[in-house]
């Protein structure tokens, strides 16, 4: 047989046949795959992510169940602001489209107020480097506290009238008194004896008085 009649659809139909069902049958194939693809990936398909934020973690899991998502808390953080449980953040953030089935991460308000541990400024600043450490921590500041001692050294900080002790924890945030010397002398008790010494020593006895020239001892 010649190539020329090895390829002539007339001499050679069975070939051609079956090369005409294959290319059917490979093209067939290659649509099933893709519209499985499809499905499984539920290509074109996709949910809106709802707005989250303020409510608790119950109200949107309900909300995120009802549209086929679901939702994980991942972290938790904290605003004075806001009511404890409420959901601060979210990832992806609404407006997005996802898949069904797809988890949104939250970030909710911690339900009890952190503790941080104030800076060691007492006895060893100034004011002003003692106010710049407790500031950068994210504290507040009320007006300072005067007492005797050197002038703008801090002395102490108070919380809610209550002297803080090195290493102690207070709300973040929280509401802080400097104890600062107003450069007054401080009264120790070498200085309270020898005050007191030198008033009795000005305390003076009357002397005695005289008869008078017209008076007799008799």
């Amino acid at each position: 047989m010649t190539i020329k009649e090895f390829f002539s659809f007339k001499e050679n139909k069975y070939l051609w046949w079956n090369v005409i069902a294959m290319i059917v049958l490979t093209g067939l194939l290659i649509f099933l795959v893709l519209q499985g693809i499809d499905v499984y990936t539920q290509h074109g398909k996709s949910v809106l992510v709802p707005n989250l934020k303020g409510m608790n973690e119950e109200e949107a899991q309900v909300m995120l169940e009802n549209r086929g998502l679901n939702c994980i808390v991942v972290d938790s953080g904290y605003d004075k602001n806001k009511p404890s449980g409420c959901i601060l953040e979210q990832n992806p953030s609404d407006g997005q489209h996802v898949k069904k089935g797809r988890s949104i991460y939250l970030t909710i308000n911690s339900l009890t107020m952190p503790m941080q541990t104030i800076p060691d400024v007492a006895d060893n600043s100034s004011v002003r480097q003692a106010t710049a450490k407790l500031i950068s921590a994210g504290f507040q500041l009320t007006a300072n506290e005067s007492i005797p001692g050197q002038l703008d050294w801090v002395y102490g900080i108070k919380y809610n009238g209550r002297q803080l002790m090195l290493g102690e924890k207070v709300p973040t945030g929280a509401t802080l008194t400097l104890v600062v010397g107003n450069g007054a002398k401080e009264v120790t008790e070498e200085d309270s004896i020898s005050v007191e010494d030198n008033s009795n020593s000005e305390t003076t006895t009357e002397p005695e008085k005289e008869p008078a020239s017209g008076d007799s001892w008799f």
